[in-house]
């Protein structure tokens, strides 16, 4: 008895406590947000000439595109379209000429 005993205490005397968790690494401040402002120009189709291949664009008074600027209609998402602007430009609508591909009122109009 007074063997098992002994054993007992020594094991207990062998026994180590558990770790202590690990703390996260401090970390400075985060970097602030970079915030870019969005220049893209955008724009819709007002209407199409199928005969003349022109289109009737509308943009943002602020933001109107520049004589012989090259600009793309997208329809769904997908390009359909490439056009040359070409004037007269009156309020915040401008005409276009139809280089390519068709247009439809109603689809996008971007620089990109």
């Amino acid at each position: 008895m007074l063997v098992s005993g002994g054993c007992l205490l020594s094991g207990c005397f062998h026994h180590k406590p558990a770790p202590a968790p690990a703390r996260p690494a401090v970390v400075g401040t985060p970097a602030p947000a970079i915030v870019t402002p969005d220049t893209t120009l955008a724009g819709t189709v007002v209407s199409y000439n199928e005969t003349g291949r022109f289109v009737v664009l509308n943009f943002p008074a602020a933001r109107m595109p520049k004589l012989d600027q090259h600009l793309f209609i997208y329809r769904a998402g997908l390009k359909v379209a490439e056009v040359t602007v070409t004037g007269p430009q009156s309020d915040d609508n401008t005409v276009a000429d139809l280089l390519s591909g068709d247009a439809q009122a109603g689809d996008q109009v971007r620089d990109q």
